[in-house]
């Protein structure tokens, strides 16, 4: 815990991956809520097949989905959404002729049923 998943459409050519899960993984855990950095595990995944409402041209997207134990107040996942927002808008390529459609989803992990072992 926590889990955080970059998904992107391939259309966005020059996505800077090692950047962006740099950046995420430092402003994620900043925050107060995340006792120990070793227990963020991110990753980024380019999708070929996408669509993006019903054109098939001129859109891409850039998708984070934060996963967390279950507990954490409003506010706090408000401020993972903000903070994973602001690293999205200065790091996403914007190609001229693309719309780029950016979102964040902070997710909920069953606290009790959640394993984690270190071997």
């Amino acid at each position: 815990m926590p889990h955080l998943t970059v998904e992107y459409s391939s259309n966005l050519s020059g996505f800077p991956e090692a950047q962006m899960l740099a950046e995420l993984n430092q402003t994620v855990t900043a925050s107060p809520e995340i006792a120990d950095e070793f227990d963020l595990k991110s990753r980024c995944v380019a999708h070929a097949s996408y669509a993006v409402g019903t054109q098939t041209a001129g859109r891409a997207f850039v998708h984070v989905q934060l996963r967390l134990l279950s507990g954490r107040s409003p506010e706090a996942k408000l401020d993972f959404s903000q903070r994973i927002a602001a690293v999205l808008r200065r790091l996403t390529p914007q190609p001229e002729g693309l719309v780029v459609q950016l979102s964040v989803e902070i997710v909920d992990m069953d606290r009790p049923s959640y394993i984690k072992d270190r071997l």
